[in-house]
């Protein structure tokens, strides 16, 4: 683990996005709250904030950190047809929370494949990254939002 205890303890903010390809009919069901399982949208939004919080136990060597903000949401993208999902975290640590956020906006998919699997096998999770960091060492960094993402919402 890397020894973080020299730096200072300041705000720093971290942005992941992805996306959930599906079936127009999936996604469908879903918007209408047809799914077998019940509320997709809810229950992996919950999901992905809980793993934000749970990032040390599932990655080796990621630090434990004190989130004080987990902000997922889950955009409905007909043309896709699919999600875009963003996950933003925030800490005052020594440390940076890019991972929390990748592992929610992960989480988060994972969770929406599993609760509509039942209506579509061939649910694809693609193009999840880091958007934009903020504090730290090395400051603020954005990053360009790729071909078919959703730079409006930012998701």
């Amino acid at each position: 683990m890397v020894d973080v205890s020299e730096k200072s303890a300041t705000v720093r903010e971290a942005t992941a996005i992805g996306q959930v390809r599906m079936q127009a009919n999936t996604f469908a069901s879903i918007q209408a709250g047809n799914a077998p399982k019940g509320d997709v949208l809810g229950t992996a939004r919950l999901a992905g904030i809980m793993a934000a919080k749970q990032t040390p136990q599932l990655i080796p060597l990621c630090h434990p950190l004190p989130i004080s903000k987990v902000q997922v949401t889950i955009q409905p993208q007909p043309d896709l047809p699919g999600y875009e999902i963003k996950a933003s975290v925030k800490t005052k640590a020594e440390t940076g929370v890019e991972m929390e956020a990748l592992t929610a906006v992960s989480i988060t998919a994972l969770t929406l494949y599993d609760m509509a699997k039942a209506l579509d096998k061939s649910i694809r999770i693609d193009n999840i990254h880091l958007v934009e960091k903020i504090g730290g060492k090395s400051g603020h960094w954005q990053a360009d939002v790729p071909e078919g993402m959703n730079t409006v919402t930012g998701s």
